[in-house]
This record gives structure tokens, C-alpha cells and sequence, in this order.
């Protein structure tokens, strides 16, 4: 955990306060309170049957699908940004693999620059340290895709359908960001908004049944609201007893999906008066996020040999 989130936690694109200021704070305190914390937080959630994080085993397995269904049509790889495998070893790998070009997928359907650009910047970092310039190509964001908006749409569907019972709201919860970052330009929480209305329209619901929030706020900065959990127990005090929660910012389940709303969130509902509280999962390794893949890739490599 302290390998990871001083990996994390260094990165520019995500803390890009004054090196002098942050990284004293990041190594002095932080990396000595956080990391235990952190971990604790992931037993909750960790695969023993894999011994994986949820994100590592979803992630593996999305790479695992789309291999398979490209039937060796190209050679399919998955990195993490932060941690083990690295983009540096994988793009390592290509290169000795004999790759003549490559297209980066960053999963992540919203763009920001502390997410798809802080990927870039690694495949920079590991071309230049290879002295290699491949032809490449980084896939656009696909908020907006319809094949990511019906993949949603039937993990929705088919999630409430099992529930047994019909929920009054169902929260739209998206990755928080500073709002600096977006008066500064950052499209991600017009992005945001769009999957959202797009989502809504292709189910039939309103914005009142599905509001937006955001969560996984960090540091004492003005974050983009609401925040997701405050509205789950706002909307448990104002009498609503049921509701479920979809995280559209996300491609796979991890720690801010499955510790953050379904446990956390979860005992917020109930201790504020709630009855019946669901999360709906993440794409994950379903055929629709093969074919949302497989749709991205056509797409970005049309023209391509």
C-alpha cells in the first residue's frame, strides 16, 4: 500500500500542489497514517479466490475477453496506471513482441487530465526510456458511446430486475474531481453529465428518480458536488426507504465501488433510516464490455493495416 499510493500520490496530474509543500506532508505524514488505513479498506473487498484487488481481476479479465474474441487478430495487453503490471513493462513487452503500432484504451469512459492524460504521460515516459516512436494512438474517452450507454443500461436493468424490490431513486455516482480543475478547463464533469442524461434517456428514467453526485473526495479542496454520501443519507432522512446506486464513471468494480457504496455507503442508508440499499455493479468482464471494446477498437484503428 505505501509503494502504491506514494506512486499515486507523486503523480502531478493527480496532486499538482507545490512540490515543496506536498511532498514533506506526502512522505512525513500521509505515507505513514494512509497506508494502513487503505489496506483495511481493500480487506473488506479483496479476491482470495485470485488473490487480485477487484479492479486487478476485472481488468484482467476484460483484457482476458477482448483477446480471445480478436481471435489473434492483435496482440492484447492490460496495464495499471499505478502499480503492478506497469505500462512501462507492458509497452516493454510489445515492443520485444514485435508490435509495429499501438492503441492505448485508457478505461476511463470520462476524460480528465488526472486520469487519461496521467496515462499518456507514462506511455511517454516509457517510449522515451526505450528510445522508441511507434506509430500510437490513444483511444478517444466514450462517455458517449451508445455501446457503452446500452452496456449500462442492461447491467441496470438486469441488476434492479433481481432486486426483488423497486427502488425510489437510483444515484448516478461519478468519481469526484476538484472544482478548480474544471473552471480551469477540465471537461470531465460535462462528460459526466452527458453519460448521465444519455443514460437516463435510454432507460426512461428523470433527473429527480436519477440524480448525479460525485465521491471519493480527497484534501480539503471544494470538490464537484453533491457528494454521493451525503445525499444517500439526505435522501434516507427525507423518508425515502429505497435505493440503489450505479457508478458510470467506472468500467470495473474497485474499492470506490465496492467499499465506498456498497458497504460504506450501504451502512450510511440504513443508520439514517433507509430499509433496502443496492449497488449496481460495474460493467466488468459481461460479453457487453467485450463489445463495447471491441467497438472502441474498430473505431480508432479504422484505416490501420
Amino acid at each position: 500500500m505505501r509503494h502504491y499510493l506514494a506512486e499515486f500520490l507523486s503523480d502531478r496530474r493527480v496532486v499538482d500542489y507545490p512540490r515543496i509543500l506536498w511532498l514533506p506532508l506526502l512522505h512525513g505524514v500521509i505515507l505513514n497514517v494512509r497506508p494502513a488505513k487503505t489496506a483495511r479498506s481493500y480487506a473488506k473487498v479483496w479476491r482470495t479466490d485470485t488473490d487480485e484487488s477487484p479492479l486487478r481481476y476485472f481488468t484482467r479479465r476484460q483484457a482476458e475477453n477482448l483477446r480471445a474474441a480478436m481471435s489473434g487478430a492483435v496482440s492484447v495487453d492490460w496495464a495499471m496506471r499505478y502499480g503492478a503490471p506497469s505500462i512501462a513493462e507492458k509497452i516493454t513487452a510489445l515492443r520485444e513482441g514485435g508490435a509495429a503500432r499501438i492503441l492505448v484504451v485508457p478505461l476511463y469512459p470520462q476524460y480528465s487530465a488526472t486520469t487519461t492524460a496521467s496515462v499518456e504521460d507514462a506511455i511517454k515516459v516509457a517510449l522515451d526510456a526505450l528510445q522508441w516512436s511507434p506509430p500510437l494512438k490513444t483511444a478517444a474517452p466514450f462517455y458517449a458511446d451508445p455501446a457503452y450507454v446500452d452496456a449500462l443500461a442492461a447491467v441496470a436493468r438486469d441488476r434492479i430486475a433481481s432486486l426483488g424490490w423497486a427502488p425510489e431513486r437510483v444515484i448516478l455516482s461519478f468519481h469526484g474531481l476538484p472544482e478548480r480543475l474544471v473552471r480551469a478547463g477540465d471537461p470531465y464533469e460535462r462528460q459526466c453529465v452527458e453519460t448521465a442524461r444519455l443514460l437516463r434517456a435510454r432507460l426512461g428514467w428523470s433527473a429527480e428518480y436519477a440524480p448525479l453526485a460525485f465521491q471519493s473526495r480527497f484534501g480539503p479542496e471544494e470538490w464537484l458536488g453533491p457528494a454521493a454520501d451525503q445525499m444517500i443519507g439526505r435522501l434516507a432522512a427525507e423518508g425515502v426507504k429505497r435505493v440503489a446506486v450505479m457508478t458510470p464513471g467506472f468500467v470495473a468494480d474497485c474499492l470506490e465501488t465496492l467499499e465506498e457504496i456498497a458497504i460504506a455507503g450501504r451502512a450510511t442508508f440504513l443508520a439514517a433510516g433507509g430499509e433496502s440499499f443496492a449497488a449496481v455493479p460495474c460493467l466488468n468482464d459481461a460479453p457487453a464490455t467485450t463489445a463495447l471494446l471491441r467497438t472502441i477498437i474498430a473505431r480508432e484503428t479504422a484505416g490501420w493495416p
